[in-house]
C-alpha cells in the first residue's frame, strides 16, 4: 500500500504532539500555541496528534488532561488522531524499509531482561552530514556517522518514537515542524528515515525553550511548571497565552498585552530569538492583573464564580482593582479583608496615626484632619454620591496638607484597618450615611 499523500494536502499543516506520560506541561502548551498562531496566520491546518505509543507510561488521565488544558486556552485543533491507531502505518513503513533493504532485523541480547535475546529493527545508516535550514537557528548540520545504524523499532510491531513521528508527519502532509529546540538533536535521525521511506522533507523550526533564572530547563523546583496548576492558582486563559507568546518571541512592537486573535495577527515565525525565555513569575502575574483589569465588572465576577467564590456583586469592584489572580480574590475575602463592608471592628485609636517621616501624627493633627474631611464630604448631597465625587471634595485639602496625613485616618476611620482600598472607594461603596457615622466614631475614638 502506498504510504504517501493518505491526508489531505494544505498549503500548511502543523501538528503539535504531546506523550500522555504526565500532565501538559506549560513549555508543551507554549509549542502548541506556536503551531496554532502559524497555522491560523498561513490559513493553514492545526493537528493535535496524542503520541500514545509509550505502553508502560501513558494513562488515560494524562491524555484527558492535555486535551481539556489546549481547550481551556482557547488553541482549538483542526483534526485530531492517536499514534496508537495507526502501529499497522507504522508496520507497513517497517516492512516496506526492509523489503528495499534500507533497514534490517537484527537479534541482539535484551537490556531491559539481560541473557534473553530480542529482535530490533535497524535502519541502514550510510554515515552522510545531514544538512536542513532551521526557520529560527538557520543552517544546521549534522554528521551522522556516530549514529551507526540506530534502533526504529523493537519490534516489527512496536515502533520507536522516531519512526512512528516520521511516518504520521510524512502521511499527514505536515508541512512545517515546529517544535522545542531540545528535539534539534532528532532531527538528523529522523530526515535520514523519511528520506529512506521517500517522504517530502518538512521545514523545520526549533524553538527556544522556557528556563529558569539561572538558565537551567524549567523544573518543579522553579515553580508550577502545568497548565493545569496555573489554572489552579487563578490564572486566566487569555493571560497564560498572552504570557507564553511572548516568552521567546516579539512582535517588534511596544504592545504587550494581547488577544488571541491579536496574537494570530501579529504572528511571525522570523520574529523568534535564539536564547531561551526566562521564566518570570513577577511578569506572569502582572499579565494577569492587567487582563483582569480589562475585564467586564460582570464577566470577573463570573470567573470568580467558576472558580469557586461565593462573592458579594458589591465587591467585585473592589477585587478586580486589588487582585493579581482568582486565588488572591478568594484568600482576601476568607481572610476577612473586605468585613468592613458590613461592619466595623473596634480598632485602637493609634492605628488612626499615619507615619510621615519618620514620625507619628499627633492626636491633634489627626482629629483636626478627619473634621475638616467631615466637613467636606458632608456637603455632598446623597444623590451625587460616588467615589469620584468625595475624592473630588478632599483632594484639594489633603494635596495642601498632606496626602498621607489626611487619607491615612480617613482610609482607617472608614474600614477599620491599616491596610485596605483608597478611602474613595470605600466611601463609594458603603453609601454617604455610613461614610459620615465613621468619620464620626473615629473622631470621638481619639
Amino acid at each position: 500500500m502506498n504510504l504517501l499523500n493518505l491526508f489531505g494536502k494544505a498549503s500548511v499543516r502543523v501538528r503539535m504532539a504531546p506523550s500522555p506520560t504526565g500532565m501538559l506541561h506549560i513549555g508543551t502548551a507554549r509549542t502548541a500555541l506556536f503551531n496554532y498562531l502559524f497555522a491560523k496566520k498561513m490559513n493553514g491546518v492545526f493537528v493535535l496528534r496524542i503520541e500514545d505509543t509509550d505502553r508502560e507510561r501513558n494513562r488515560p488521565e494524562f491524555e484527558k488532561n492535555i486535551i481539556d488544558g489546549l481547550g481551556w486556552l482557547g488553541i482549538a485543533w483542526d483534526e485530531f488522531y492517536r499514534q496508537s491507531e495507526r502501529v499497522d502505518r507504522h508496520t507497513q513503513a517497517l516492512e516496506k524499509l526492509i523489503a528495499e533493504n534500507k533497514a534490517y532485523v537484527s537479534k541482539e541480547e535484551s537490556k531491559a531482561r539481560p541473557g534473553e535475546r530480542v529482535e530490533v529493527v535497524r535502519l541502514r545508516n550510510t554515515g552522510s552530514i545531514v544538512e536542513f535550514d532551521d526557520m529560527i537557528r538557520g543552517t544546521i548540520k549534522t554528521d551522522t556517522t556516530d549514529l551507526g545504524d540506530f534502533v526504529i523499532a523493537r519490534a516489527i510491531d512496536d515502533p520507536l518514537y522516531h519512526l512512528a513521528v516520521v511516518v504520521d508527519d510524512g502521511e499527514m502532509n505536515i508541512t512545517h515542524v515546529i517544535r522545542g529546540d531540545d528535539h534539534i538533536s532528532n532531527t538528523a535521525r529522523q530526515i535520514l528515515i523519511l528520506e529512506a521511506i521517500g517522504f517530502t522533507r518538512p521545514k523545520y523550526a526549533h524553538v527556544p525553550l522556557i528556563l529558569a533564572a539561572d538558565r537551567s530547563k524549567m523544573s518543579k523546583r522553579d515553580g508550577a511548571t502545568s497548565v493545569d496548576e496555573y489554572k489552579k492558582l487563578g490564572f486566566l486563559p487569555e493571560a497564560v497565552v498572552n504570557y507564553l507568546a511572548l516568552m521567546g518571541w516579539n512582535p517588534g512592537t511596544p504592545q504587550e498585552i494581547f488577544t488571541l486573535s491579536e496574537l494570530v495577527s501579529a504572528f511571525d515565525v522570523e520574529k523568534f530569538q535564539k536564547g531561551g525565555a526566562i521564566f518570570d513569575l513577577t511578569k506572569f502575574s502582572w499579565y494577569n492583573r492587567e487582563h483582569i483589569k480589562n475585564l467586564t465588572g460582570e464577566e470577573f465576577e463570573k470567573r470568580l464564580r467558576e472558580f469557586g467564590v461565593a462573592v458579594d456583586p458589591v465587591l467585585v469592584p473592589l477585587l478586580q482593582d486589588r487582585c493579581q489572580t482568582l486565588l488572591e480574590a478568594r484568600e482576601l475575602i476568607e481572610a476577612g479583608e473586605f468585613s468592613f463592608m458590613h461592619d466595623l471592628s473596634e480598632y485602637p485609636a493609634d492605628i488612626l496615626l499615619p507615619t510621615v517621616q519618620g514620625e507619628k501624627v499627633s492626636r491633634e493633627l489627626a482629629t483636626k484632619h478627619l473634621t475638616e474631611v467631615l466637613k467636606l464630604v458632608s456637603a455632598i448631597d446623597a444623590s451625587q454620591w460616588s467615589a469620584a465625587r468625595v475624592k473630588e471634595s478632599v483632594w484639594e485639602y489633603a494635596g495642601r496638607e498632606g496626602r498621607g496625613s489626611v487619607l491615612h485616618p480617613m482610609r482607617v476611620s472608614l474600614t477599620g484597618k491599616d491596610r485596605s482600598p483608597d478611602p474613595f472607594t470605600v466611601a463609594g461603596l458603603i453609601g454617604r450615611d455610613r461614610t459620615m457615622r465613621r468619620l464620626e466614631r473615629a473622631l470621638d475614638t481619639l
